[in-house]
């Protein structure tokens, strides 16, 4: 339900042409919100009307729609238009780039392969990371948690949170031993499982044979690249919103009794201090939102009393 939340502002600021962490306009704010709303909408209607195999891609559809929305508003020169009334606090007049640029598109090569690079050894970055890792290790429970919600099996007993986490640091080992990036639970695949009712774990392993294979195919990452950010944002706000739903119906199915005090203190500390963006750092060291609520809602649950009958 916390990662739900904290995620929230990062939809609302790609829906509104801003990037996830609202520091920099990249789309006009009034067609902004338009092609977010063609792309939320694309993807609820699909998703509660479609029949067949259409019912498995909303959010494709919500994406292409919204990008042929771009198109067209490029094309007709209604963008243009907005942009010479574009007027977000101090900015006078939007002198970003078009919507869709195609430039990266025929710049890039059809095969591409990633840049392997082997790992150096720094302590430094060691004792740096371990305490960052924290919070997606907590994320990744919550995520683990959420998903057995949806697909109404228990993953933390069968295949268990222990192998999951272990599968989730052999994953970061063996990036990083060619040069990756660490790896992490997307709780907007929660969101999106949720959304097609696609539970088989199979669909995902042959997604993820896709999307390697397709990563060395330089077009393909050029075309995505050029998906407008209020496209996708407009999706987020249904996935971040179906992730702090699944939360609440977890609760909800605990049936625990919310209105006793030791679980009002619990969910109100966790939700207000995980939300309100409450920090706590020593040196380089900080932990905040996801990783500090998990850390509390733990807390809170060895040391308040158990309620007696």
């Amino acid at each position: 339900m916390v990662i739900g939340l904290v995620l929230a502002p990062v939809a609302v600021h790609m829906a509104s042409g801003r990037t996830g962490d609202g520091s920099a306009w990249l789309v006009p704010g009034k067609t902004a919100m338009i092609i977010a709303g063609v792309s939320l909408v694309t993807t609820a209607l699909v998703s509660l009307l479609g029949k067949g195999w259409l019912k498995l891609i909303p959010i494709l559809c919500g994406i292409i729609a919204g990008y042929v929305t771009s198109l067209f508003l490029d094309f007709s020169g209604i963008t243009a238009s907005i942009q010479a009334s574009f007027d977000p606090g101090n900015l006078k007049n939007w002198t970003g780039p078009v919507l869709v640029s195609f430039k990266p598109l025929a710049e890039k090569a059809w095969l591409a392969m990633p840049a392997f690079v082997l790992p150096e050894w720094k302590w430094e970055a060691v004792l740096f990371i371990v305490p960052v890792a924290i919070a997606p290790a907590i994320e990744h429970v919550g995520d683990v948690l959420a998903i057995s919600s949806i697909t109404g099996k228990d993953y933390v007993k069968d295949p268990g949170i222990e192998n999951t986490m272990l599968g989730d640091g052999i994953a970061t080992t063996v990036a990083s031993l060619l040069g990756g990036p660490p790896n992490t639970t997307y709780s907007e695949v929660s969101g999106a499982v949720a959304l097609t009712k696609a539970y088989n774990p199979a669909i995902m392993t042959w997604a993820a044979i896709a999307a390697i294979l397709l990563s060395m195919v330089g077009k393909v990452g050029a075309l995505l690249a050029t998906i407008p950010t209020p496209v996708m944002g407009g999706i987020m706000i249904l996935l971040f919103g179906m992730i702090t739903v699944v939360g609440i119906n977890t609760l909800v199915k605990s049936g625990e009794d919310l209105t006793t005090p030791r679980n009002l203190i619990i969910v109100a500390v966790v939700l207000v201090c995980g939300i309100g963006g409450m920090k706590f750092s020593a040196g380089s060291f900080a932990i905040e939102k996801i990783g500090l609520a998990g850390i509390l809602g733990l807390v809170l649950n060895l040391v308040l009393p158990v309620e007696r009958e």
